[in-house]
């Protein structure tokens, strides 16, 4: 499958009309887009390897599943090879009760190797940390969320908690907590989150048009990204409204084409 983007077809919102693009380029940030979106698609990979292990899971005796805390998290080795750990974090660090790996054919595995006891304590603790930050930004009834981190080159850790699809079957948006926490998990370092004022959702039946509602901001969020990525076999198109541009895909085959378009400037008339 390719991915392919489309940013200087300006397309005006009122007449429906192709424009040509202005002389100094378009306003739409592209860099950001891209850095965003490379993010995202692996956020898409790390969750299709939660909720293939996730199932395997469930079919463990009950005394295995009452031993898991919620400190599980997805991760590459160095061969490449996603895993995904269970277990407990404790005072004394984390208990990793089962390890699953999956293979290129996407066949998951109960494996018995040791993971480092370090890296597992801190992702452990970094997600402990995240989930009780996000606890104090967010109402005790808010929807629930997922979870995805994963280490950096210095050994800080990357935390994104992004609205799950709920058990309703309802897609959430307009919230999401991304927080770099230090080596040991302990410690927040800088945070990137944004949230509106209320959550809103989409039944994923029937398939059909929806909006999301960002105008509040210039560019698109990565959670907004991730939502139009994610639930893109859901809707018949998913459209992402900012101040100054809409972004969406379109499915051209087996390709699917990320377009950008910019709103027509209001021209405010010259005094006399």
């Amino acid at each position: 499958m390719k991915v392919l983007n489309v940013y200087l077809l300006l397309v005006s919102l009122c007449t429906g009309v192709l424009g040509q693009t202005p002389a100094k380029g378009p306003d739409f940030d592209v860099k950001d887009f891209d850095k965003k979106f490379e993010v995202v698609q692996w956020l898409v990979d790390y969750d299709k390897v939660a909720w293939v292990t996730t199932d395997v899971l469930m079919k463990e005796d009950k005394e295995v599943l009452n031993k898991l805390g919620s400190e599980w998290f997805c991760f590459k080795d160095s061969d490449g090879v996603w895993n995904a750990v269970y277990g407990k974090l404790s005072d004394s660090g984390y208990d990793a009760v089962l390890v699953y790996a999956i293979d290129s054919a996407g066949k998951t595995t109960k494996v018995s190797k040791k993971v480092d006891q370090d890296f597992l304590t801190r992702h452990a603790r970094a997600l402990s940390t995240a989930r009780k930050k996000l606890s104090m930004s967010i109402p005790a009834n808010s929807p629930r969320f997922n979870q995805y981190i994963r280490q950096n080159t210095d050994k800080t850790l990357s935390v994104w908690l992004l609205p799950a699809f709920q058990r309703d079957g309802t897609a959430v948006y307009g919230g999401e907590a991304i927080y770099t926490i230090d080596a040991a998990g302990e410690k927040i370092l800088n945070e990137e989150s944004y949230f509106q004022a209320n959550f809103r959702g989409f039944k994923s039946q029937p398939p059909r048009e929806i909006w999301l509602t960002y105008r509040d901001l210039k560019k698109p969020t990565l959670g907004a990204i991730f939502f139009v990525w994610y639930y893109k076999e859901y809707f018949t198109r998913i459209v992402i409204d900012n101040e100054t541009s809409t972004s969406s895909v379109i499915k051209a085959g087996e390709d699917y084409i990320w377009v950008h378009v910019e709103k027509e400037k209001e021209t405010k008339p010259k005094p006399k």
